[in-house]
């Protein structure tokens, strides 16, 4: 445990000093026999081009021991009000605003085959309960991972890439889950999405791979859970499988499955269902696209789930279209969500807020149901790319639950920025 805490001691310093020592530079690129060389902006590249920049530090392909470094970071506050009737047919409403994300972390490439990433939380919001907001307090590791490049250490031809990686994974199934939370088109997953990919950050190992047109992926995951950082194998095992197809520069489909092992019962584990399946797809022209993914899974049994009415299958659709009415710019978002269940509460309420309530002052029976039905409509405005963006939407919810039906608009606004 001391050595751990003294890991991320200095991760954190680490990051830090960086982030001090090359705040005003774009690229620093130490070549193994010549003094450091620092290239200066030309003066006419704006703040955007720095913000994608900012975090590349080094980079030589020469150096036997580190070929590149660059640090990172994620900022995502947000703010909500919602409105809607519980299971009671009582009106209630609620506003939040709470710091979503604020992460830095570090990746590099080193020893020619091999790269390392680390990234931390550092902020906890604990207002909504009665606590505090703590901007720079560490919370946990996000992801913690080395990964081999086989293809280039084995000359492997055939493949475009071949990367193994062990450690603290983001696991992601269908593709709303794939989809970074800096990349999103809108504030928040949708209730399907986030059923099967749960947050989960497994430790595991993840083999990834391209050759021509086909993708694909192989992963073997603990589903023992650990709340900080790489988790071991003492519980059943997760197995997961990807293949995707790009059939031209606009269309990308890909179909997805998980098996989580357990048969023995283990209310500690990450998976709370036994197994989904996926198949998505992803069309952009430039101008416009849509996205969709068809999701059906198991919830497993008793040794899964505390909760008999939480047994049984469960499915899901998503379809999410984008169009740009000034390019690069200005964004319009729409979306719609369906997801149902055997049993009467075998799914949950996807509105982060609107579910929320039920610790507050309504009914909605924790959330959980066996129908729901959600709309999204949204503005997004790109400052900087992805980079930095200000995302508005409205959605309703209509949840359909054994104590009556739960109905709610919540209205959305974020900024998010990374680098």
């Amino acid at each position: 445990m001391q050595l751990l805490n003294n890991i991320k001691s200095f991760g954190v310093l680490a990051l830090s000093l960086s982030g001090t020592a090359f705040a005003g530079e774009d690229f620093v690129h130490f070549p193994a026999d010549t003094n450091p060389v620092v290239e200066e902006h030309d003066g006419h590249a704006g703040w955007c081009d720095a913000l994608k920049s900012i975090g590349k530090l080094y980079k030589n392909s020469e150096n036997p021991i580190v070929q590149e470094f660059s640090v990172f970071g994620r900022f995502h506050y947000q703010a909500a009000y919602i409105d809607g009737q519980d299971t009671n047919n009582s009106n209630f409403s609620e506003d939040f605003d709470e710091l979503r994300r604020f992460r830095i972390g570090a990746k590099a490439k080193i020893f020619q085959y091999f790269d390392v990433l680390a990234r931390i939380n550092i902020s906890d919001d604990d207002r909504e309960t009665g606590g505090d907001l703590d901007v720079f307090e560490y919370q946990n590791f996000d992801e913690a991972l080395i990964g081999f490049d086989i293809k280039k250490a084995f000359g492997l031809d055939q493949f475009d890439k071949l990367h193994l990686s062990y450690g603290r994974h983001k696991f992601a199934i269908s593709h709303e889950a794939v989809t970074s939370s800096k990349q999103l088109l809108t504030v928040e997953r949708a209730g399907i999405s986030n059923k099967v990919f749960g947050s989960f950050r497994p430790t595991g190992a993840k083999l990834k791979w391209e050759a021509g047109d086909w993708d694909g992926l192989i992963g073997v995951y603990s589903t023992e859970e650990d709340d900080e950082f790489v988790a071991g194998w003492s519980e059943a095992v997760a197995y997961q499988v990807r293949v995707g197809h790009q059939f031209n520069s606009d269309f990308h489909m890909s179909a997805d499955f998980v098996f989580n092992d357990d048969d023995n019962d283990n209310p500690n584990q990450l998976w709370e269902y036994h197994w989904a399946a996926s198949v998505s797809g992803q069309y952009d022209n430039g101008t416009w696209g849509i996205a969709f993914d068809l999701i059906y899974g198991d919830n497993g049994d008793e040794s899964i789930q505390s909760n008999s009415e939480s047994e049984g299958d469960f499915w899901g659709i998503v379809i999410l279209p984008h169009y740009w009415l000034i390019k690069d710019k200005l964004q319009a978002v729409a979306r719609y969500s369906y997801q149902g269940s055997e049993r009467d509460e075998g799914i949950e309420i996807g509105s982060r807020y609107l579910a929320r309530t039920d610790d507050t002052n309504a009914n909605i029976n924790g959330g959980l149901g066996d129908q729901h039905h959600s709309y999204y409509v949204g503005l997004n405005y790109h400052i900087c790319d992805h980079n930095a963006k200000i995302l508005a939407g409205i959605e309703y919810d209509d949840l359909n639950t054994p104590a009556g039906g739960v109905e709610g608009f919540t209205y959305w606004l974020s900024f998010r920025t990374h680098f």
